[in-house]
Order: C-alpha cells, then structure tokens, then sequence
C-alpha cells in the first residue's frame, strides 16, 4: 500500500503543501481544481463557464499523466460560489460525461481559492 504522486506541467502548479493528484488501493484522488490556465497560470477570464471548462481541462491532463480519462472518474464534487450557477454548471457538465455517470455532489461555498465561482474535485478507479 504505497501512494504514488501523479504530477503534470499540463495543469496547475498546487497552490501549497498538497498534490495534483495522488494514487492508492486502485484509486486516484484528484485535488480541487480551480479555473486555472497552466500556460499562464491566472484564473480563466469570463466567469464560471469558461472556469468549469478549464477546470475540465485541468482534469483531464491529470488524468492523462496517470494513464485514466474521464470515463475513470467514480465520484465529483463540485464546489460553487453560488448555486445559482447550478444549472449553467451542469450543462456544461453533461458535455463531459456519458452513462454510467459518476456519483457526485454539489454545494454551496462562502469562497474558493483566488475567489473564483467553481472548483471541481475528483476520484478516479485505475
């Protein structure tokens, strides 16, 4: 049972003392990813739209370092600013996944990194 660091130049630099993405026991722990662009490193311009996009990004070069996809994906939750959001978030959503799709949970929070309007954490099987 020895964890092993998943890490990729393709998604952003952890913003502190934690990992892109960690495997263990048959499963890959994503840490939240916000709506940065890693070949610039700020926060993606025109709000929680193209901050999910790049979130899903994000998601998927981390996926790739680790050999995984989207389909791999088992469980997401999804941290918003404001869950008016919701709906807008979830359309864009259902463009990335397709049945069976992942379990998953959506709240509410006071703030997030660098205030943005989302971020998105994810576990993966391997």
């Amino acid at each position: 049972m020895s964890k092993k660091l998943i890490e990729t130049k393709n998604a952003p630099e952890a913003l502190g003392p934690y990992s892109q993405a960690v495997s263990i026991n048959g499963f890959l722990f994503l840490s939240g990813q916000i709506g940065i662009d890693p070949a610039i490193g700020k926060v993606v311009e025109g709000g929680v739209s193209e901050q999910t996009k790049q979130i899903f990004s994000n998601i998927k070069n981390i996926l790739a370092e680790a050999g995984r996809t989207l389909d791999d994906i088992i469980k997401v939750t999804v941290f918003l600013k404001n869950m008016d959001d919701f709906s807008l978030v979830n359309s864009i959503y259902a463009e990335y996944f397709t049945k069976p799709y992942p379990a998953r949970s959506a709240l509410q929070v006071a703030k997030l990194p660098l205030d943005v309007d989302i971020e998105i954490e994810t576990i993966a099987a391997l």
